[in-house]
């Protein structure tokens, strides 16, 4: 499996699915998860509601359609919130885990990911790169790409940087 940095806008990558640092609530937010339910319109919260009348709990992943977005599916992931107490890292590394399952559950050959729970949950920009690369590099993935998606120069920069030590 590629790994790959682009700089720019997740909810409009060319991927078979894109993931949705989501809530536990999966109802739309701010951040990635505001962007994503607006991009995919209310097909994507219909089906959130549909499949998810519960949510999720931290650490693990669903998908829904990408309604609107290029994709085909988004898969949501709920990332662990640092300022609620969740530190422990493996809940962040199930997230960039659960993700692939579902995308190899799907079929999915390309899939996006955002720096999950960097931002409003706390964690630092290296610490989400990391938890993706170490989970990339468990190897088994029957996918071709795993693109990560870094919004600003800034973390385009910081997740090249991790990239390119473990590459």
């Amino acid at each position: 499996m590629d790994v790959t940095v682009v700089e720019g806008d997740l909810t409009a990558q060319e991927v078979d699915a894109v993931v949705n640092a989501a809530n536990r609530r999966m109802r739309g937010g701010g951040g990635v998860d505001g962007a994503v339910h607006a991009a995919g319109g209310p097909e994507v919260l219909d089906d959130c509601r549909r499949r998810f009348p519960d949510g999720l709990a931290t650490g693990d992943a669903g998908w829904t359609t990408a309604g609107r977005m290029p994709a085909r599916w988004v898969v949501h992931v709920v990332g662990p919130d640092r300022h609620a107490g969740e530190t422990d890292r493996t809940l962040l590394t199930s997230c960039y885990r659960r993700a692939l399952e579902v995308c190899e559950e799907l079929g999915a050959r390309t899939v996006a990911f955002p720096l999950v729970s960097a931002g409003v949950y706390g964690w630092s920009r290296e610490e989400s790169v990391d938890a993706a690369l170490e989970v990339f590099a468990e190897g088994g993935w029957d996918l071709d790409e795993a693109r990560i998606v870094a919004y600003g120069r800034d973390a385009a920069q910081v997740v090249r940087s991790r990239v390119g030590r473990t590459t």
